[in-house]
């Protein structure tokens, strides 16, 4: 049985939260799509959608667009479409989620990634692209033509940089922190690098809209699985698109009453959940071309640490 209060809550948000169907419709392939198989019928998706708010029209015209802008790709059998991840569309996936997903490293000796671009040979389209690609990854622009980050994981780095091609076009440079890890020009840089006034004020507003919803539903007797699908979806769209503003720094560096700590427990606890029904909705509304949805891959239970079978 549907609980009124959350229905009531869904339609409060669509109406306040308007939100772009190609962007939601990104949302859920990344995270509910991609795990099955990353393909399904189109006429399975605009059903699934329905309680979003997108119409048949709306889906079809967005697909075509994704399609364009080489996150999806189309296949035809009969008269049906089936829509999938192409190769690009996975790996802009994997950069996004990598970071929704999993707990950055809460522990930092000091360590900086900085990428030079400026004097390079890169074209001008070619530096704004790999700026841009760095910036979601949580680089600061601390001067023209100069990223950085306070991280040592260059796996990522190393990814975008090869992705767009320009591995032999930059300078990378690893450097280190002297004398104590974090001083006042330190923060001061910080501060100028990155706005995390605002990205805390995101975070407040997550926890604000959300912590609702999730009291309802640990209260409920029985949980709905299209409700659980339609929470868990907006729950990950709404921290997705905060979290991805965020350049995740170390603990040293943030505010003492950093609120993405909770947001991100928070987004923890209510995945989990809802997980089950959501899942239970998933295999029963999508279609691929084989027929019935696939299981969720093994890599899928890892998500926030472990999110146990279905």
């Amino acid at each position: 049985m549907k609980s009124r209060f959350v229905s009531q809550w869904v339609e409060d948000f669509l109406r306040e939260r308007p939100i772009r169907a190609n962007s939601l419709i990104i949302t859920i392939y990344g995270d509910s799509i991609a795990p099955h198989g990353g393909s399904v019928w189109l006429g399975s998706f605009i059903n699934l959608v329905k309680p979003l708010g997108i119409n048949d029209r709306l889906v079809r015209t967005s697909v075509f667009r994704l399609s364009k802008d080489s996150w999806l790709a189309s296949e035809h059998i009969g008269r049906c479409s089936y829509y999938g991840l192409t190769a690009t569309g996975r790996r802009r996936f994997e950069h996004a989620y990598r970071r929704i997903y999993f707990q950055p490293k809460v522990h930092w000796e000091g360590d900086w990634q900085i990428v030079l671009t400026a004097g390079s040979d890169l074209t001008p389209t070619q530096r704004d692209d790999v700026r841009k690609e760095l910036q979601w990854e949580g680089f600061g622009l601390i001067a023209p033509g100069v990223l950085a980050h306070p991280s040592a994981n260059l796996d990522p780095l190393l990814d975008i940089l090869h992705s767009n091609g320009v591995q032999e076009s930059v300078v990378v440079l690893r450097a280190k922190s002297l004398g104590a890890l974090v001083s006042k020009p330190t923060r001061e840089l910080v501060r100028e690098c990155w706005n995390l006034g605002l990205i805390s004020q995101d975070y407040k507003r997550f926890l604000d809209r959300f912590r609702p919803v999730l009291k309802a539903l640990k209260s409920a007797r029985e949980l709905d699985p299209e409700q659980c699908f339609v929470v868990r979806t907006l729950l990950m769209h709404e921290f997705r698109r905060t979290l991805l503003r965020d350049p995740q720094l170390p603990d040293q560096l943030l505010p003492h009453d950093w609120p993405g700590n909770a947001a991100r427990q928070l987004c923890h606890e209510l995945y989990i959940l809802t997980q089950r029904e959501a899942e239970n909705h998933l295999m029963s509304v999508l279609e691929t071309a084989n027929g019935r949805l696939p299981e969720a891959a093994p890599y899928f239970y890892e998500r926030f640490g472990g999110l146990g079978p279905a």
